[in-house]
């Protein structure tokens, strides 16, 4: 059996149920810069769910409760081996006071079509829209070559 190093992010759809809007993050401070909703890594020893809790409230300055899970983003490199894992969560159970802006980008409320007709998506999140939104797949797959963030999608 072969080892494979894996890298394990979150990401977090924040929704308004009384506007039926989402927060998104503009996000600078990344190679995969561009609209998107908050997230991040998950540190050693903390769990999925609580790295997610934690990187709301580091991108956003919201508390987040009750969060559900989306599915899993799968980016297997094939030349290098590595795997890259980004667990999705969504809720509309939050409270606090919203951080405009941080080193990661800003912060702001859209509805899906704004977001969708933004032409400004960082790489590939179209397609993460209906695991976030339609709750069809369990699982999204990319064989990627682990430099760009093109590859082509696999809904499971």
């Amino acid at each position: 059996m072969r080892k494979t190093r894996t890298e394990i992010v979150n990401m977090i759809m924040i929704e308004n149920k009384s506007t039926g809007k989402v927060l998104v993050l503009d996000r600078v401070a990344s190679s995969w810069a561009g609209l998107t909703f908050p997230g991040g890594h998950v540190e050693w020893g903390e769990s999925f769910l609580a790295s997610a809790v934690r990187e709301a409230k580091e991108e956003t300055g919201l508390d987040v409760k009750k969060l559900v899970p989306c599915g899993v983003v799968h980016w297997a490199n094939k030349r290098g081996g590595e795997t890259y894992l980004e667990f999705l969560y969504k809720t509309n159970d939050f409270y606090g006071v919203i951080t405009e802006k941080t080193v990661e980008g800003s912060v702001k409320w859209m509805t899906r079509a704004e977001l969708e007709s933004s032409g400004r998506l960082s790489p590939n999140f179209e397609h993460y829209l209906p695991m976030f939104f339609d709750g069809k797949y369990s699982e999204l797959f990319f064989e990627w070559d682990g430099e760009s963030w093109t590859a082509e999608p696999h809904y499971l």
